[in-house]
C-alpha cells in the first residue's frame, strides 16, 4: 500500500521530522479538531457523506449532526460516526 501526498502536505515534512512523538501527538490531535471543525461547515442533514477508513469509503447520507458525531444512513442502516471520518460526497 502506497500512499502520495500533495505537495502542499510534504511540504511540513521537514517540519515533522524534528518533532518529538509528544509534539507528533499534539499535531495529530490538532488535525482532527480542524478535521471535525470542517466537517460541521460543510455537512448536513441530508449531505452525502463517504465514511472515509484506512481501506475504503463507504457512501451514506448524514439523517443527525450531533457535537462530536453524525449519524450517518449506509446499506439501510444508522451508524454513530465520528465527523473526523466523514468526507463530503
Amino acid at each position: 500500500y502506497i500512499m502520495y501526498y500533495s505537495q502542499k502536505v510534504m511540504g511540513v515534512l521537514p517540519q515533522l521530522k524534528t518533532m518529538s512523538i509528544e509534539e507528533l501527538n499534539q499535531v495529530k490531535d490538532m488535525v482532527n479538531e480542524v478535521k471535525v471543525h470542517n466537517a460541521k461547515q460543510s455537512i448536513k442533514v441530508g449531505s452525502k457523506v463517504f465514511v472515509v477508513q484506512k481501506t475504503k469509503k463507504t457512501p451514506g447520507v448524514v439523517t443527525k449532526v450531533k457535537v462530536k458525531n453524525a449519524l450517518v444512513k449506509m446499506n439501510n442502516k444508522l451508524y454513530n460516526v465520528p465527523l473526523a471520518m466523514l468526507e463530503a460526497a
